[in-house]
């Protein structure tokens, strides 16, 4: 065991955040992305011209496993700066790894560049999405132990970790590992149920809106109105930050519609800077403000395919929970990740399942004929101030326990067992 702060790692579908144990935020946060030089047949260019962005102390070890051409690379904001003469390449879809070739450069340059830190001397946290394959949990332990001779790792379900980081918002009565965990960031919404730590796989689902889905909405209602201001390579860009800086959940659609027609003070101005010629220009933003997180709960505005809103999924996932669990699954709905953060957007989530629920009740009681008398159900949402980063900041928690080294899987375990003991979950005593 090392006295230096394990080191977690949140890798997500838009963004990576990592830091060191014990701190309440973590210490980068940048885009899940790296540029590569591709040549016409997809492989690398050989260059060794720009060993230069490389990652430090690792570049001599890297040149001999892969060849020197592969440390040319760029990770997160430099990448996209890069984007006009590299490849962008996304290694995680939908919060599961898709390129682990990318995925293992995207950790070097992370773990030696961003962190500075030699992963000899820390032990990891990282995160996995739920249900995530026990063959993607060997391929992580394989990369940590073998490339960066880690001494110890643990990997932990996300929702598990975002629970926990429900802890610091006041509003939880006892600590808890039981509750649905609404996790929604930049490229897929999960809505899982945990009951005791255990994550009940069976009743997951799956959202396909997310805070890209969102940027695109409002990209679209932007063109629609033709805002001819907005140049054409800044547009996603200045979707994404309207979407961020002025919209929030309204209570009623229609009469937030009549409020703007009525109220032209409710419009707002967007200033921006032209990425290439650097001029000023305005955009006005109206309907967008309220619009764009209203695809989680009338999301037949922005598509045909997937027409369930957020709170009729959220009490489908508990009504398909063992009976034993629902009350407290309701009892503790927390939301997680950037796409959570509107304001307001909690207490209409509340208020739709209260009366998805309710209503549910009354109909029981109706049909017994009024002989049945139910208690009432308790529905709880717990937003708190580390909900934008609630995964990471959970870890962290975890991370600087002291009970976290009991749970980690070791360098020498791994030597002796291989990959495989990455499938058992000492916290829980499973094995998949």
């Amino acid at each position: 065991m090392t006295n230096l702060p394990p080191v977690v790692i949140d890798n997500g579908t838009g963004y990576t955040k990592m830091g060191f144990a014990g701190n309440s935020d973590p210490q980068f946060i940048f885009p899940t992305v790296i540029a590569t030089r591709e040549t016409a047949a997809g492989g690398s260019t050989r260059s060794l011209a720009s060993q230069s962005s490389g990652i430090g102390g690792t570049s001599s070890h890297l040149a001999s496993k892969r060849g020197a051409e592969d440390l040319d690379f760029y990770i997160g904001h430099e990448a996209i700066r890069h984007s006009k003469s590299y490849a962008l390449n996304y290694p995680i879809r939908h919060g599961q790894i898709e390129n682990w070739d990318h995925m293992e450069r995207l950790w070097e340059q992370s773990i030696f560049k961003y962190l500075r830190c030699e992963p000899e001397d820390h032990y990891f946290l990282l995160t996995e999405p739920p249900l995530n394959a026990p063959e993607n949990r060997e391929n992580t332990a394989e990369i940590f132990f073998e490339t960066f001779n880690i001494p110890g790792m643990y990997i932990a379900v996300q929702a598990v970790l975002a629970l926990a980081a429900s802890w610091v918002s006041g509003k939880v009565s006892e600590r808890t590992l039981t509750g649905t965990v609404i996790d929604s960031g930049d490229g897929v919404t999960h809505v899982i149920p945990v009951a005791d730590g255990y994550v009940i796989g069976s009743s997951i689902k799956h959202i396909p809106i997310a805070g890209r889905d969102i940027t695109q909405f409002v990209q679209q209602l932007l063109r629609d109105r033709n805002e001819s201001a907005i140049p054409p390579e800044d547009s996603l860009e200045v979707a994404k930050r309207i979407k961020e800086s002025y919209s929030y959940v309204c209570h009623d659609i229609v009469k937030e519609f009549r409020k703007y027609d009525q109220d032209p003070s409710l419009f707002r101005k967007y200033e921006g800077i032209h990425s290439v010629t650097q001029r000023p220009y305005e955009v006005d933003v109206g309907y967008e403000r309220f619009l764009a997180p209203e695809i989680f709960f009338n999301p037949e505005i922005a598509s045909s395919d997937f027409l369930t809103p957020l709170p009729d999924v959220v009490d489908q996932v508990i009504q398909s929970s063992p009976i034993d669990t629902r009350r407290g699954l309701y009892k503790n709905i927390v939301l997680s990740g950037g796409s959570t953060m509107f304001k307001d957007f909690g207490k209409r989530l509340h208020r739709d399942i209260k009366r998805t629920v309710d209503a549910r009740l009354r109909r029981s009681e109706e049909l017994s004929g009024g002989r049945l008398k139910s208690t009432p159900m308790e529905v709880n949402v717990i937003s708190h101030k580390k909900q934008r980063y609630a995964v990471w900041f959970g870890g962290s928690l975890l991370a600087s326990t002291n009970e976290f080294y009991s749970y980690c899987h070791t360098k020498a375990e791994y030597e002796e067992y291989g990959p495989s003991i990455a499938r058992h979950n000492r916290v829980f005593n499973t094995i998949e």
